[in-house]
């Protein structure tokens, strides 16, 4: 099979994928690991080694299907100017060179092109218009390592080297001449498209016009730095850039760049003003580009909240008596089930009340709805009544938390929180099932038992760590409930010392599927407090 590998988007998943590339018939197979799980990146290939990766049991894909992303990425690429003879005469004698006054450097010529500057194989490149006017080409032949090493000799450097790629060193002259280095002209965004990469090491024998030999790069980079697996090297252009030509050309808005490598195919990117910032603004956030919300019908709407260590799964009994009549709204909060996390986001009640709305009214606004919570869900959902009540119509509240959270449990909450980050979910989960399910469940009822750990388990514990944090920081703060005019339906259970499900602890749904999830119908039709005994 061919050795040429390509990183690319799965078109179903969108998750990020490495392939066999067949370059003569243009498709790509899948890879994974000897268990099955997906190769995601090719520092993994590189890594595991040949022997612990093969073809998954999954279609090939026509290359036209897939959106093709960077070989490598997230780490500056190393690069050497000046690196053939021709292409040093032509420099010195350009205007752009600021660097030396002699045809040929004595040492390699070392800089790095910043890691953002990376982009894909068919990715358009920007032309910073009022940053340079002078923007050049520079095709290049890119060395990934493939070995770790420190101080390695000519002699073995062939050993570290795990395959090579194509890189085009795009460059803005003038930045590049009038800061007398390499780096500020060779960093722009999208100012290093790379394409298909061969894992297969190779003689140098194709490189005779190089000043300095891969295996002497690799021997000068490493004298004092500990080459990486994965580390690129870009070993320079040769003779013929837009500089070289008379008069000179630079790159402009609809030009095609083409680098073509014997046994790597070829790099083609399109020049583009820059319209909009390459950073997204809204940076997707659900896995796999998946959401949640269901918009079926015009039918009333019920929106639910699952509480601490829960997603909305948990809702999975109610949601399958509902579904037929009613439009859903399912979510999980920022850092549960399918919703990722910002280590940025400070997550308070308050913040999670304020994403539900937000979600909400993107898809439904100006209508109100069944709102179902469960337990640290039900004082988001309180806050978005008061400070939202256009958006409520009704409440069912399963398991509430009294507010403000008494300072006991808060601070036992932020106990669990350093908990969990320093030992993981495993630390806490007997300790909440012993406190959190009725007697009755953990004598007779296995199958609640399972789930709620299933559950727990399922957690990343720096993100179950923040909610906890979120539920503690609820002790200083009282929510009005005065406020809240709206039909409301608390749902609890007996070893919650309130009394209305018997037998059944904190995770009400886990432990009485049936008692739960007609309460919640019943309130749905009736609007009429239930009591369920």
């Amino acid at each position: 099979m061919s050795s040429n590998f390509c990183a690319y988007l799965d078109p179903t998943t969108q998750q990020p994928r490495v392939g066999y590339l067949d370059l003569e018939k243009e498709i790509i197979t899948p890879l994974s690991f000897l268990s099955g799980s997906i190769i995601e990146n090719l520092y993994q290939v590189i890594e595991a080694g040949p022997e612990n990766i093969t073809a998954s049991e999954e279609n090939t894909i026509p290359l036209s299907q897939v959106k093709l992303l960077p070989p490598i990425s997230g780490r500056d690429i190393l690069a050497v100017g000046k690196n053939y003879a021709e292409h040093a005469k032509e420099f010195n004698s350009s205007g752009f060179d600021s660097s030396d006054t002699v045809d040929q450097p004595t040492h390699p010529v070392i800089f790095t092109k910043r890691a953002t500057s990376i982009t894909a194989h068919g990715d358009e490149i920007l032309l910073h218009p009022g940053f340079t006017e002078r923007v050049d080409y520079d095709g290049e032949i890119g060395v990934i390592i493939g070995k770790p090493g420190f101080r390695i000799s000519e002699e073995q450097a062939l050993d570290h080297v795990w395959g090579y790629t194509i890189i085009n060193d795009v460059t803005a002259r003038e930045r590049q001449r009038d800061h007398k280095q390499f780096y500020i002209g060779k960093s722009p965004d999208t100012f290093c498209p790379m394409t298909f990469v061969n894992g297969e090491p190779r003689k140098n024998a194709t490189l005779d016009q190089l000043i300095f030999s891969t295996t002497r790069l690799i021997a000068e980079l490493s004298q004092a730095q500990t080459l990486q697996i994965g580390d690129t090297l870009a070993t320079g252009t040769p003779v013929g850039v837009g500089f070289g030509c008379r008069p000179m050309k630079f790159l402009k808005a609809g030009d095609e760049v083409r680098v073509s490598v014997t046994g790597l195919g070829s790099l083609v990117n399109l020049q583009r003003v820059q319209k909009t910032s390459y950073i997204h603004v809204a940076n997707q956030k659900t896995r796999a580009g998946k959401g949640l919300a269901r918009l079926p019908s015009n039918a009333s709407p019920v929106l639910f909240i699952h509480g601490l260590g829960g997603s909305s799964s948990y809702f999975a009994p109610i949601i399958s008596r509902l579904s037929k009549t009613y439009e859903l709204h399912i979510t999980d909060l920022e850092g549960h089930g399918l919703s990722l996390m910002s280590t940025r986001d400070n997550l308070t009640i308050s913040f999670f009340a304020q994403d539900i709305q937000q979600v909400y009214e993107q898809h439904s606004p100006g209508r109100s709805a069944t709102v179902i919570a469960h337990s640290m869900g039900s004082l988001v959902a309180l806050k978005l009544s008061i400070e939202h009540p256009q958006l409520v119509s009704k409440l069912i509240l399963v398991g509430p938390p009294s507010t403000p959270l008494p300072a006991p449990a808060a601070q036992s909450t932020f106990q669990r929180a350093e908990l969990v980050r320093s030992q993981g979910m495993l630390a806490v989960v007997d300790a909440i099932i012993a406190g959190g399910t009725s007697a009755h469940s953990k004598a007779t009822n296995p199958l609640a038992i399972a789930a709620v750990r299933l559950s727990l388990l399922g957690q990343d514990p720096d993100r179950y760590a923040n909610a906890c944090v979120a539920l503690a920081r609820s002790g200083s703060e009282t929510l009005d409930v005065s406020r809240i005019q709206v039909p409301t339906l608390l749902l609890t259970g007996s070893d919650d010392d309130i009394g209305i499900l018997q037998n059944v602890g904190h995770w009400h749904l886990f432990e009485d599927i049936q008692g739960a999830s007609d309460a919640a119908f019943l309130f749905c039709i009736e609007g009429s407090l239930t009591v369920v005994e």
